[in-house]
């Protein structure tokens, strides 16, 4: 795949040392001493391309390949206890850095009817589930986005959501404009209407309204902040019992002696919406897990986000403010092993659903429960509690701004892909395997805890990219992706790397990372990217196509599938 980056840098061996930082930072039971045990010397890192490939001032790849490594040595315990074996795994893991960048840009890889997410015909294949036009209508998408503010020099990145009107309507703005014929007329209303206000009368607002905005601060700035402080001391994730009443919960024997599906018989709930949130269960779906997918009826999402993110799953819909829809959930629930929330801090606990109440029902079943929270701005500080999406919490943590000095600009921008989302969804996931490990081995419940922010620090914590990589990196992409500024949304700024990125290394964009599928439910060929850990006896892999959500029915008898896997 060539070379763009100078001799003396190796994401190979950075993604190794960013593995030993890693296995140094958790207790046991956030990473079992089993789990780390020699992984450094069984976890190998192999590269066609021994270089980073975003047009980015972090390693996004190397951490993520070091994530990517854990997760596939306790991949590797789970196997050896369905095999009936003890102690520490020896199974050898394989972290190729070309499937790492395929899956954190994921999103924009997908296809349905060979149409990618930037494609406007592919509007006509999905289901609409955006209910609220604040994806399909562009003016009101851009109530998300980066804006100057009152005070020369700061920023803050307003955030309407899946909803839109509200947030136009702090800034003082109508919530339709389909008048403004372009990018550049809906930014020269939205910004100038931000720009009224300052950093500390946008949060007063905001929090009025329980509104995700945030300003842009730069990452020395994060720090002297209470959350920042008390965050960036903190590991990556965590994994806390909830309680020790319950039994051990053996994983189903492997039936047979060749590689094994690890979480064949594991039911996970999923309870989110992007992109974080789905990743996890995507991830617990490529072990072989039936995941379910419960999202309500009267909630938005956005519809080309689940071409991707239902890879494995079945989706199903209940409205949980329904004497029906609780009833229907709540037989599902009894039955789950795994529970993923994603949804605004304290959402599901109002409902009856979060920790607490699993805890109660796992003591009522005698079957503990493994309970994954992925949230934005972590669960200690003063802002765990805000609501937020990427954007937000590549904003507040400093990531926005690095971006910006890397294009050489004294103003932030939002990085392009998804990026942090793919590598929290990965983190949780971890989370979820280390939690199954437990209830395996000592029984009880298990609360995994993922967030955002804290990939985001994991990323200043292991250090930017070298000045030269960068520069290197930079001068690469050439002036039309160096022209994009704050304003740019996060597609013109994926978009335009993305066609960079695929002209500089056209085999990252091979059909051999890719999964292809007939999907019933679309009609058409679904393209997804393939898992990316190589765990030694482990068998990897989807079960069955995407599907819009609200495809299936609330059940976990799936049945046989009608979706096939395409050569």
């Amino acid at each position: 795949m060539g070379s763009i980056v100078e001799a003396g840098y190796s994401s190979v061996e950075e993604s190794s040392r960013i593995l030993d930082f890693l296995l140094s930072q958790f207790d046991e039971q956030s990473l079992p001493p089993a789990a780390a045990k020699d992984l450094k010397s069984r976890a190998t890192f192999t590269a066609d391309r021994d270089a980073p490939y975003f047009p980015i001032p972090f390693k996004e790849t190397e951490t993520t390949a070091a994530l990517k490594a854990v997760e596939g040595s306790v991949a590797g315990l789970l196997a050896d206890i369905k095999q009936g074996t003890d102690g520490a795994s020896s199974r050898k893991v394989n972290i190729n850095l070309e499937k790492t960048t395929a899956f954190l840009c994921q999103a924009y890889l997908a296809t349905v009817g060979g149409r990618g997410k930037l494609d406007p015909k592919v509007k006509a294949l999905l289901k609409d589930t955006d209910l609220l036009q604040a994806q399909s209508d562009p003016y009101r998408r851009m109530s998300a986005n980066l804006y100057k503010t009152k005070t020369p020099g700061e920023y803050y990145h307003i955030h309407g959501s899946l909803e839109a009107s509200t947030t136009l309507g702090m800034i003082g703005l109508e919530p339709f404009r389909p008048d403004l014929p372009d990018h550049e007329a809906i930014v020269a209303t939205i910004e100038p209407a931000v720009e009224k206000f300052t950093v500390a009368e946008l949060e007063k607002m905001n929090a009025e309204r329980r509104q995700a905005g945030v300003p842009a601060l730069k990452h020395a700035d994060f720090l002297k902040t209470p959350h920042g402080r008390t965050n960036m001391a903190l590991p990556p994730w965590s994994v806390t019992s909830l309680e020790t009443e319950t039994p051990k919960a053996p994983l189903r024997p492997a039936s047979s002696s060749g590689p094994i599906k690890i979480l064949e018989g594991i039911k996970v709930l999923e309870l989110c919406r992007i992109i974080a949130g789905p990743i996890v269960t995507r991830i617990l779906g490529e072990y072989g897990a039936d995941v379910l997918k419960i999202t309500s009826p009267n909630l938005s999402d956005v519809p080309f986000f689940q071409v991707d993110g239902n890879m494995g799953k079945h989706a199903a819909e209940l409205d949980l403010k329904t004497d029906e829809g609780r009833a229907k959930f709540e037989v599902l629930l009894r039955e789950a092993d795994v529970v993923v929330d994603g949804y605004r801090p304290g959402a599901l606990e109002k409902l009856g659903y979060g920790a607490t109440a699993l805890t109660k029902l796992a003591k009522e079943r005698g079957k503990g429960f493994v309970y994954v929270n992925e949230n934005c701005f972590g669960y200690e500080g003063e802002w765990a509690n805000r609501p937020g999406w990427q954007q937000i919490a590549d904003c507040v943590s400093g990531i926005a701004w690095e971006q910006g000095r890397f294009m050489g600009l004294d103003e932030p921008v939002v990085p392009p892909f998804p990026i942090s989302d793919y590598g929290t969804g990965c983190i949780g996931a971890i989370t979820a395997l280390i939690g199954l490990y437990h209830r395996s081995t000592v029984g009880g419940s298990w609360h995994g805890k993922a967030s955002l922010l804290h990939y985001d620090l994991l990323l200043f914590k292991v250090g930017l990219l070298p000045a030269s990589v960068q520069e290197s990196l930079r001068s690469a992409m050439g002036p039309e992706f160096l022209s994009l500024r704050h304003a740019h949304s996060v597609d013109q700024i994926s978009g335009t790397a993305l066609r960079r990125m695929q002209t500089l290394f056209p085999g990252l964009y091979e059909d051999k990372f890719l999964d292809k599928w007939w999907s019933k439910a679309y009609g058409h060929e679904v393209k997804a990217v393939k898992p990316v850990a190589e765990v030694e006896g482990v068998k990897s892999g989807f079960e069955r196509a995407s599907r819009p959500n609200g495809t299936d029915q609330p059940t976990w008898d799936f049945g046989p599938e009608e979706d096939r896997r395409l050569e």
